[in-house]
């Protein structure tokens, strides 16, 4: 069985939740976040998809505010994935690559082009995108 991701979870309206979550599924309507690692799958407090902007994969719940994420791609590394840059409606940019981009879907995971960013992955809610291109 897999543990728990650690995760900081955006609202649409600009609150952030920052913990765990062993249930989150793209294809579901809810998950649950709780405030330790240890605390068993399914409790915490509940998450609607609906209300979010992204749900971020972190290394650590700290970052690093001085850290300015690169927006490009490294040269002749190998990527998986097509190249996308997704602008918000709150203005936000975020690069990197995606294998599931799909309007008709509720959201898709987004992996970042700078590998030494906080995120690890992003799952990116369509609702709250303003617009996305492909590099």
């Amino acid at each position: 069985m897999i543990g728990p991701a650690k995760i900081v979870v955006r609202y649409a309206s600009g609150k952030t939740l920052k913990g765990y979550s062993q249930d989150f599924s793209p294809a579901s309507p809810h998950f649950h976040v709780r405030p330790n690692e240890a605390a068993g799958a399914g409790t915490g407090q509940q998450v609607l998809l609906r209300d979010l902007k992204a749900i971020f994969f972190v290394r650590n719940f700290s970052g690093d505010n001085s850290y300015e994420e690169r927006k490009t791609f490294v040269a002749g590394k190998a990527l998986s994935g097509k190249k996308i840059e997704v602008t918000f409606k709150d203005g936000e940019v975020l690069v990197g690559t995606t294998t599931g981009y799909d309007t008709q879907r509720p959201g898709f995971f987004l992996f970042p082009a700078d590998d030494k960013t906080n995120n690890t992955r992003t799952f990116v809610v369509t609702a709250a995108v303003k617009g996305v291109r492909f590099l």
